[in-house]
C-alpha cells in the first residue's frame, strides 16, 4: 500500500483578534483567571460576512499552492467542521466549487474538534487503496457564531480559524505510520451544540475535563505503539488545543518534556478542527518540525469522540510545507 503523508499545508486567520481583557469588558472574568485555567491570552474573530466556507477557502488555496500539486489534481475535498455555512450544501461542496474542482467528490465531515484527525485518517484510506491520489482535507471552525458570548464557562474559550493540508504519496520512512480513533456517544451531553438552543456550544466542562485528561493520553500512547515505536521516539506531540492543563496531562502520560509539546492556545483559543493544523504550521515555520520528525497528532470533541495520528513528517522530496 502507499504511504500518504502531506505534501501541503495551508491556514488562515481573521485578522479580528479578541483579548482577555476586551472579555473583562462584557463578563465577570479576569485575564489572569483565564489565562491560569486555558492559557488562552487571544484569539480571532470573524466578522459577520466571513463564514467558515471563506475561511476554509484561505486555508485550502495556501495548502494546494504549497503542495507542488495543480489543483485539477485534487481527487477529493474533505472538510471537517462543526460550523457549517447552511445545513446544506456542505462547506466542501462550496470549497470545491470555489476552487474549481470540476465534478471532484466533496463531503463535511462531523466530528467536532476530532474532525481533523477523522479528516486525515479517512482521506489517507482513499489514497493507501489507490483509489485517489491527491486528498485535499480542512479543517474549518467558525466557533464565534455558535458561542453564548454571555456564558463565561465557554465563551472564553474559543476563536475562529482553518487548516488545510493535501495529502499524497510520500517516499518510504515519511507520513502516516499509525492511526487510533474512537467515540463514546454516551458523553455526548457533555458537551453539544442544540438546534433548539441556537446551536449554541454546551459544555460539563467539569465531565469533558476529566474524558479528555485520561484519552488524550491513552490514544497518544495507542498510536505510539501501533507504529512500533516507544515514546523515546516521539519527536514532537501536537495537541488538540482545547485547554493547557489538558494538554500538559497528554504530554506528561507519553512522558515527554514541556518543550516537545506544540502550544498555540495562547495565540488562537480553541478552533476546533482548525487548532492541529494551526499548530503544526507553526512549528514548521519556527523550525519545531522538521522532515523526519515523529509526530503525534491526538484530539477530542463532543459526541464524544476522539482519535490520534503517528506520522513522520515530510516526503523525502523537495519540501516546502511552509
Amino acid at each position: 500500500m502507499n504511504n500518504v503523508g502531506v505534501l501541503g499545508l495551508g491556514t488562515y486567520v481573521p485578522e479580528k483578534v479578541f483579548t482577555n481583557e476586551d472579555f473583562e469588558k462584557i463578563l465577570d472574568t479576569s485575564d489572569e483567571w483565564i489565562t491560569e485555567m486555558t492559557g488562552i491570552k487571544e484569539r480571532r474573530f470573524a466578522d459577520d460576512d466571513m463564514d467558515t466556507s471563506d475561511l476554509a477557502y484561505e486555508a485550502a488555496k495556501e495548502a494546494i499552492d504549497n503542495s507542488g500539486v495543480a489543483k485539477e489534481d485534487i481527487d477529493l475535498v474533505i472538510v471537517a467542521t462543526s460550523t457549517g455555512d447552511m445545513q446544506f450544501p456542505t462547506v466542501a461542496t462550496m470549497l470545491q466549487d470555489r476552487l474549481g474542482l470540476r465534478n471532484v467528490p466533496s463531503m463535511d465531515q462531523l466530528a467536532a474538534c476530532t474532525g481533523f484527525i477523522y479528516g486525515v485518517v479517512t482521506g489517507a484510506q482513499f489514497i493507501q487503496t489507490g483509489t485517489y491520489r491527491h486528498v485535499l482535507v480542512v479543517g474549518a471552525d467558525k466557533l464565534s457564531k455558535i458561542t453564548d458570548f454571555s456564558d463565561r464557562s465557554t465563551a472564553v474559550l474559543f476563536g475562529d480559524g482553518a487548516g488545510a493540508v493535501v495529502l499524497g504519496e510520500v517516499e518510504e520512512g515519511y507520513g502516516v505510520r499509525s492511526f487510533d480513533l474512537g467515540s463514546n456517544g454516551q458523553g455526548g451531553p457533555y458537551l453539544y451544540g442544540d438546534e433548539s438552543d441556537g446551536g449554541n456550544i454546551r459544555m460539563n466542562g467539569r465531565e469533558v475535563f476529566k474524558f479528555a485528561v485520561r484519552q488524550m493520553g491513552e490514544s497518544s500512547v495507542i498510536a505510539t505503539e501501533k507504529a512500533g515505536l516507544s515514546t523515546d521516539d516521539i519527536d514532537r506531540l501536537v495537541p488538540h488545543q482545547a485547554n493547557i492543563r489538558i494538554m500538559n496531562a497528554a504530554r506528561e502520560r507519553m512522558d515527554l518534556p514541556p518543550e516537545k509539546m506544540s502550544s498555540t492556545i495562547d495565540k488562537y483559543g480553541n478552533t476546533s478542527a482548525a487548532s492541529i493544523p494551526l499548530s503544526i504550521h507553526h512549528d514548521v515555520k519556527n523550525g519545531r518540525i522538521k522532515s523526519g520528525d515523529n509526530l503525534i497528532l491526538v484530539g477530542f470533541g463532543g459526541g464524544l469522540t476522539w482519535g490520534s495520528i503517528c506520522l513522520t513528517w515530510g516526503s523525502n522530496k523537495e519540501e516546502t510545507h511552509g
